[in-house]
């Protein structure tokens, strides 16, 4: 899946990944490729891409639809 992390500033992460683990604002989950569509709120935590990459985000929001995972956090 293709995955973009943005803040208002700059783009965080830009690339392609197998699995992104997110913390949701009620509980935390895992987008696998070809996930059904979804959009949630993220509370403060970290972005985990291919249970490797680590980036810590305030809270956001994310979006899941067509193959492509669209994060926005604050700075």
């Amino acid at each position: 899946m293709k995955v973009t992390i943005l803040n208002p500033k700059h783009v965080l992460f830009a690339g392609e990944a197998k699995s992104v683990f997110l913390p949701g604002d009620m509980a935390e989950f895992e987008l696998l490729d070809f996930h059904a569509p979804i959009v949630s709120l993220l509370r403060p935590g970290k972005v985990v891409i291919d249970w490797e990459t680590q980036i810590p985000i305030k809270k956001g929001m994310v979006k899941f639809d067509k193959n492509a995972c669209m994060i926005l956090v604050e700075e």
